[in-house]
Parts: C-alpha cells; sequence; structure tokens
C-alpha cells in the first residue's frame, strides 16, 4: 500500500493548535539556546521488553473479564444506565454509514474531511462494544465492514501542521477498534493483515514524525496534548501490529521523551505540603478543553499499558491521579486550586522562541463535560484499592457530574466530541 504523507508548514496552527505561525520546513533552530526545562528526578519506571517479546491481546482497552463484568450488570446501576446510552447511540446501529476518504484531512481551511474518520473510528469501537456484550456477530460484521472500508480507500493524510493531531487521535481510535475486534472468526486473516498494514502505513510514520520532529520546532512548541495522542496512537498500533518495537518507542517517549507528551511534562508541577494530593497540568494555564483532554489520553494510555502488564498509573506516586484531582477539582467545585506560572516556549515563524508567561488558571471550558473520569475513578479506588479516599474525591465528583460517560456523538458534532472513545461507565465501574 502506497503511503501518501503531507506536510504544509508555512501555515497558521488552528483547533488544538498553538496558533502560531510556524517556521518552514527547513528551518535551523539551535536547540542548545532554548531553555528546556528538565526534572533530574524523571525515572524510567516501565522497561522495554526485547522487540522479539509478543505482544499481549486481550481487546486494547478492555478484557474478556471486563465483558463479563458488564454483561453480568446490565440491570443494575450504573452499567445499565451506560448500557443505554450504547443502545441508543446513532454510532452503534447496524445502518450506519461510513464515508471513507483517501486522504484524511485536518487543517488548512480547505478540504477538511477528518470528521469522517473521527465517525468511522468511534462507530466501529461502539459496533464492537455490542458485540462483545450481546454477542451478535451483526455488530462485528458491520464494525469489520468499516475498518475494511477505511483500509481500502484512505492511502494518506494531508492539511497544515493539525495532520499531527490527525495521525494521533484517528490513529489511536481506530487501533483500538481494530484490537477490540481483532478475536472475531468473520475478520479474514488476509483483511485483517492489509488493516494492520495501513495503520502502519498511513498513521505511524506520522505519529512518529511528530515525536521525533514535530514540524522542526523546538521540543516544548507543541501542547501536551499533541504528544499524548501521538503517544496513544504509536501505543495502541504497535498492539494491533504485534510491534514490540513500536509499543517500545510509545513507553519510552512517554517516559522520557522530549515533547510535552512526556507524562513529567504532560503534568508540569507536583505540588507538596497542603495541596500534595494535586499535580498541574501542562495546560492547565491555557484552556480547560484541552486540559481535560489531556486527562483523557494520558488515561487511555495507563489503561493500553495496563492491559499489557505495564503499569503507568502508579508512576510517581500515583501523579496521574494528583493530576485527574486537581483538573476535576477546579473544573466541578469551587474549592481553591493553586497555580505553578507556566513559561510556554513559543516557537515563533522565524524560528526563534517567544516565552509566554501564564500565571493563572486558564478559564476557557470550565465545567466542561467529558467522558474521562470513570477509568480514573473505577481504577484508583477499586482496582488499585487506594484507601484513603481523600485521594480521589474530586476524581469521583468528576465522575458523577459525566455519569453516565457516553461516546462520540454524545458531546457535539466537532472534533473536541469524538477526542475520546468514551463509554466508560459502561466498561470501567466496578
Amino acid at each position: 500500500m502506497r503511503k501518501l504523507y503531507y506536510i504544509i508548514a508555512f501555515v497558521f496552527l488552528m483547533s488544538c493548535g498553538s496558533g502560531v505561525d510556524l517556521p518552514g520546513i527547513d528551518a535551523e533552530t539551535d536547540l542548545d539556546k532554548i531553555p528546556l526545562p528538565e526534572d533530574e528526578r524523571d525515572l524510567v519506571q516501565i522497561e522495554s521488553k526485547p522487540a522479539t517479546t509478543p505482544m499481549i491481546h486481550v481487546g486494547g482497552l478492555h478484557t474478556d473479564e471486563d465483558f463479563e463484568r458488564v454483561r453480568t450488570n446490565l440491570e443494575n446501576t450504573p452499567w445499565k444506565e451506560g448500557w443505554e446510552l450504547l443502545k441508543n447511540s446513532k454510532y452503534a446501529q447496524l445502518n450506519f454509514e461510513t464515508y471513507p476518504t483517501e486522504i484524511i484531512v485536518r487543517g488548512g481551511g480547505t478540504g477538511e474531511n477528518y470528521m469522517n474518520a473521527a465517525r468511522g473510528a468511534a462507530a466501529a469501537y461502539q459496533l464492537g462494544l455490542r458485540w462483545k456484550i450481546e454477542n451478535d456477530p451483526q455488530y462485528a460484521e458491520k464494525a469489520i465492514e468499516i475498518l475494511n472500508a477505511w483500509a481500502r480507500i484512505c492511502k494518506g493524510l494531508g492539511g497544515d501542521t493539525n495532520i499531527s493531531l490527525g495521525a494521533g487521535i484517528y490513529g489511536y481510535e481506530f487501533a483500538v477498534a481494530g484490537e477490540l475486534l481483532r478475536d472475531y472468526d468473520g475478520w479474514y486473516d488476509e483483511d485483517f493483515s492489509a488493516y494492520q498494514k495501513w495503520m502502519l502505513d498511513v498513521f505511524y510514520p506520522a505519529n512518529k514524525d511528530f515525536l521525533v520532529r514535530h514540524h522542526n520546532t523546538n521540543h516544548l512548541h507543541y501542547w501536551a496534548n499533541w504528544g499524548l495522542c501521538n503517544i496513544a496512537s504509536t501505543m495502541a498500533i504497535g498492539i494491533l501490529a504485534d510491534r514490540r518495537d513500536i509499543y517500545n518507542e510509545a513507553i519510552e517517549h512517554f517516559q522520557k521523551g522530549d515533547t510535552n507528551g512526556r507524562l513529567s511534562r504532560a503534568i508540569y508541577y507536583v505540588y507538596t505540603g497542603e495541596y500534595a494530593n494535586f499535580a498541574q497540568l501542562q495546560e492547565s494555564g491555557r484552556d480547560q478543553g484541552h486540559t481535560l483532554m489531556c486527562v483523557g489520553m494520558i488515561g487511555t494510555i495507563c489503561q493500553l499499558a495496563w492491559n499489557q502488564g505495564d503499569d503507568f498509573y502508579s508512576y510517581k506516586d500515583n501523579m496521574f491521579l494528583k493530576a485527574c484531582e486537581y483538573a476535576a477539582c477546579y473544573n466541578y467545585t469551587t474549592d481553591h486550586v493553586p497555580y505553578m506560572t507556566y513559561i510556554w516556549q513559543k516557537q515563533n515563524a522565524w524560528g526563534g522562541i517567544s516565552p509566554e508567561e501564564q500565571t493563572v488558571l486558564g478559564e476557557g471550558g470550565r465545567g466542561n463535560l467529558r467522558p474521562i473520569w470513570a477509568l480514573p475513578y473505577y481504577h484508583y479506588s477499586k482496582v488499585k484499592g487506594v484507601a484513603d479516599a481523600d485521594k480521589f474525591k474530586y476524581t469521583e465528583i468528576g465522575n458523577s457530574r459525566c455519569f453516565p460517560e457516553g461516546g462520540g456523538g454524545n458531546y457535539g458534532e466537532n472534533s473536541g466530541g469524538f477526542d475520546s472513545l468514551g463509554f466508560g461507565t459502561l466498561m470501567f465501574a466496578q
């Protein structure tokens, strides 16, 4: 399959982007002169395994044990409420129509069609959930019809630098949907192999390019959500394609990478003393929509790794939980939240650095509801069994505010409504 891969560099970043004109593709950047914060306390807690070590195929985000728990509790709260949302979702119906495009275009102002990919991935995932829960092969057949169509028709990614968001978000979603359905007997070997190749040819090179080159900007120019979604995609593709080496790239960048996708940069500051249960996210001073997007992306990465036997939930003394507490407290209560000034290393159009100081929490999108809270709440309170309920009290509030969690289509038809696959109430409740 031939890969088409387009990047246009002289553009203004849009949507989740930084909103500045980027340098040209061949612009030189003297990284030695750029102040990049380093944390000597960063540790590699999850060691990479040899490339010959097989990936574990238990369903990506959800295991057989998860589905057995769901099937057993469909008449009980909270599963009942989550199940009703899934059954009634227009993306979980047998009459859903998908519209694959030869090039997935995100950014550039004209010709954008990336929502086709967002909706297609969401539908395949939701139909896959229904198959697993209802044991009705019609839903698996429909989901695979969608995935096969995309793998057959789509040849590449296009647009401006927002191509990296398309590669990351829809890359991880298509890979997770594929992994969910890989054990369906009706997905023919040649079609599944073609789907793996599609993910490797179209999405993975773009993921790697962003994490390594990030459009020739300094390491910290792009916000955390850009790095996180590309890490999530790299990880999910490594699992789907049985590529331990690709999975290793994801877990290594998550711990020691240069971009703001590194966990200890995406979670910018861990408090001590009175606020020792809080950790500030890198995008907290920007706005809350993107901050909550980061919570969801980190949760996805942690869960994919967890089902591979790698525990990022406990990384640096449950740092992710502390970030959840911070974000949930600010978004869903009036309790005081501290703030540590963040200096964004913004790169200007000439390749220089124009630091931008953020001294207060970003209020934009405060209180926004996203399907991101059930996963951390149930993991820390039930799976890990954190004994002190005060450690997850705000995450519990977030879970309650978003109850029951839906998925794509339940949070609007724009891109943000499809950043998370969702249905956490149904799938993660314990």
